[in-house]
């Protein structure tokens, strides 16, 4: 298994700066932020890429999806919810 087999829910909170933070429930402490939605979703396909490819590493177990979110809106007003692809990066030309 690679990290470009996998998806992810991942859930985006909008920050008062007017940027976005994104946590990934299955994937504890796996957090990253951009500073619109397409930018933190990037960076939440990125964050999963890099936090599985490290459990691989490791020799860990990689985390099934989660069925059910719950979250801290944190004061946040919009939240949203994606599934995310963790897609194998395209090769540096």
């Amino acid at each position: 298994m690679t990290a470009g087999d996998l998806s992810y829910t991942v859930v985006l909170l909008r920050e008062e700066d007017g940027g976005y933070s994104a946590h990934v429930p299955a994937l504890k402490g796996c957090h990253t932020q951009g500073d619109d939605i397409a930018e933190a979703l990037l960076m939440a396909e990125d964050a999963i890429r890099t936090y599985v490819a490290v459990l691989m590493e490791d020799g860990e177990p990689i985390p099934p999806d989660v069925n059910t979110v719950v979250f801290d809106w944190a004061g946040s007003k919009e939240a949203l919810v994606y599934r995310v692809k963790a897609r194998e990066p395209a090769p540096v030309a």
